[in-house]
């Protein structure tokens, strides 16, 4: 039962001091799970590709798989459905409380004083550090398990290809029928699926 006390403990300390996100807090979410232990960094990186691809925010859905395999990581007696969706219902809990609280207090402090110079102070100082929190958690993704799980220079390089291309169809507006567009994010990831299954699955 320890690990639940455990879990409950870094995700409160998550939720309260997750500042800008999801990806913002991945850092501080691979601290929590990775360094203890409980998951492998291969892990970790396979549970934030599952939570991108699935419906809500990558912090909650990353807390409800997490809390899910990570008991049965822990102690082999926990690894059973049960065990393991009550660490996914505690870990979501845990994560989402503290903030669902901030945030219905902050809004009305916040609005109170709106126009105060030192509230628009603090939020000139909060914005640069978001951007190099999400920054971090970019450079954080950029490593071995991601590009090449089984250490090969093809896959590293296949890999490489696949997140260059996957991020100019995102960032930059294709010509189609004398318009610009830019490619819906959820094309882009079957796209790369595809590409993944044809140069590894076949």
């Amino acid at each position: 039962m320890n690990i639940y006390l455990k879990l409950i403990w870094a995700y409160l300390k998550i939720g309260i001091f997750g500042f800008g996100g999801g990806y913002a807090m991945l850092s501080l979410v691979e601290h929590s799970v990775v360094d203890p232990g409980w998951i492998t960094e291969t892990m970790f990186t396979d549970i934030v590709a599952i939570s991108q691809m699935t419906p809500g925010p990558i912090g909650i859905n990353s807390a409800t798989y997490i809390g899910y395999v990570a008991p049965g990581e822990y102690n082999a007696a926990l690894a059973t459905p049960l065990w393991g969706i009550l660490g996914s219902i505690l870990a979501t809990l845990a994560v989402v409380l503290p903030s669902f609280f901030l945030v219905i207090y902050s809004s009305h402090f916040i609005r109170r004083h709106q126009e105060s110079g030192a509230i628009k102070a603090v939020f000139s100082g909060l914005r640069p550090v978001v951007v190099g929190l999400i920054a971090s958690a970019a450079i954080m993704l950029m490593n071995w398990p991601n590009f090449s799980p089984d250490h090969s220079t093809p896959q590293l390089i296949y890999s490489i290809i696949i997140c260059v291309v996957s991020f100019c169809l995102v960032y930059f507006k294709l010509p189609w029928r004398g318009n610009r567009v830019s490619l819906h994010p959820i094309l882009v990831i079957c796209m790369a699926g595809l590409a993944g299954y044809l140069l590894y699955g076949i």
